[in-house]
């Protein structure tokens, strides 16, 4: 069983693209990346295990990612899925 979990992510100024790239090339457990208008330049998420500490997680894989300046992370639960049939 797999957390959801998103982070919206303010990259500084003309590094949108590199910062999305790197994190997915390069981060464990990323599911997409996307751009995104207003206060925050991405939205990453990620399907993380149910036993990891999401807190070590963000603040040692993404947060220190280059050319991040700030994060908002969102934790998931009780997820509504579209019924089969």
């Amino acid at each position: 069983m797999m957390t959801a979990i998103f982070v919206f992510l303010k990259t500084e100024l003309g590094h949108a693209n590199d910062v999305a790239a790197d994190i997915v090339d390069n981060v464990e457990y990323v599911s997409e990346v996307y751009s995104t208008s207003g206060q925050y330049d991405l939205l990453a998420k990620f399907q993380l295990p149910k036993d990891m500490d999401i807190g070590s997680f963000v603040t040692r894989q993404v947060q220190t990612r280059p050319h991040i300046r700030d994060s908002f992370t969102v934790i998931t639960f009780s997820p509504f899925l579209p019924s089969k049939g």
